[in-house]
């Protein structure tokens, strides 16, 4: 199993979850209000009036055959409106309770 972090501008929020919707992706959570700033060139998200975007993250826990499908939605995404963005992450699940 992989975990699976997606942070992405609040603009995107019902786009990300039709995405998990459409790919039957039924657990994870949401985390609103997320600040940061992306690696690549990316605008400051800090709810201030500087830079008023927010955004929030989602974390799921798929099995690894699930992953690439969700990669590529996210790709797909991220590639219709590169200036408000969205990254993934994923990592290994080692154990769960």
């Amino acid at each position: 199993m992989k975990s699976v972090f997606i942070v992405f501008n609040q603009a995107s929020t019902e786009r990300v979850e039709y995405m998990l919707d459409m790919l039957g992706i039924k657990g994870f959570t949401f985390f609103e209000q997320v600040q940061g700033r992306g690696t690549n060139g990316g605008e400051p998200r800090r709810g201030t009036h500087t830079w008023p975007e927010m955004n929030s993250a989602v974390i799921t826990i798929v099995d690894d055959d699930k992953v690439s499908e969700l990669l590529d939605s996210v790709r797909k995404l991220d590639m219709r409106n590169k200036e408000v963005g969205v990254r993934a992450f994923t990592w290994n699940v080692e154990q769960t309770v």
